[in-house]
């Protein structure tokens, strides 16, 4: 039976369009993408969803009072979808423990930087790269991880290293890593997921 993926955006939808790609594809196992959740009305990822005949729908953050209540109502959204994977692909708010908890190791997340590298609260878009080019690093890359209530804390399921090259603009390295690494990395952690081969023990992910 196959798996409901729910994808969560709130911009352009570049991660939404690979995980559209490979299911196209048959590259995500057992599952299907049977809906997309925006926080933003006029995100082109709703655009993109619809052109590939995906339900959707919007729950716009500045709706809500707080944290707590839009949590409230993205967890009972999810509820609703069935979902048995939620993915976060571009979405830029972070939920609270009663979404987590509802769907322990069952929301996963694509960041533009090797975690524990460049992460946490206030790393998002470019000021990752930024960041990064300010480091010096030689190396950045994406990570799939699991969703917790912290945020980029959970299980780490797949990484993939890319090189920065000395004349690297945020623009141009951000560019790099969705094309060289998340692209590729969270269609195939969706697939792993999907397929059931990921195990979660003491906060660490292994793969079958």
């Amino acid at each position: 039976m196959s798996k409901n993926i729910v994808v969560l955006v709130s911009g352009g939808g570049t991660n939404l369009q690979a995980l559209i790609k490979a299911e196209k594809r048959g590259k995500l196992g057992d599952g299907k993408i049977t809906c997309v959740i925006s926080s933003k009305a006029d995100a082109y990822a709703l655009t993109r969803a619809k052109k590939a005949h995906i339900k959707t729908r919007t729950l716009v953050r500045k709706d809500y009072a707080d944290i707590a209540s839009y949590s409230r109502a993205m967890r009972d959204a999810l509820l609703e979808e069935q979902a048995d994977l939620i993915v976060y692909a571009g979405f830029m708010t972070i939920l609270d423990e009663s979404v987590c908890d509802a769907f322990q190791n069952r929301m996963i997340n694509v960041h533009p930087a090797l975690i524990p590298s460049f992460c946490g609260k206030g790393f998002y878009g470019l000021h990752v790269h930024e960041e990064a080019l300010k480091k010096g690093v030689k190396v950045s890359g994406a990570t799939v991880h699991f969703v917790t209530a912290e945020c980029d804390a959970g299980p780490i399921i797949l990484q993939k290293a890319v090189e920065v090259r000395d004349d690297d603009t945020p623009e141009t390295l951000q560019k790099r890593i969705m094309e060289q690494a998340e692209w590729k990395i969270l269609p195939k952690a969706v697939q792993l997921f999907c397929d059931g081969k990921i195990m979660v023990e003491n906060n660490k992910t292994y793969l079958r």
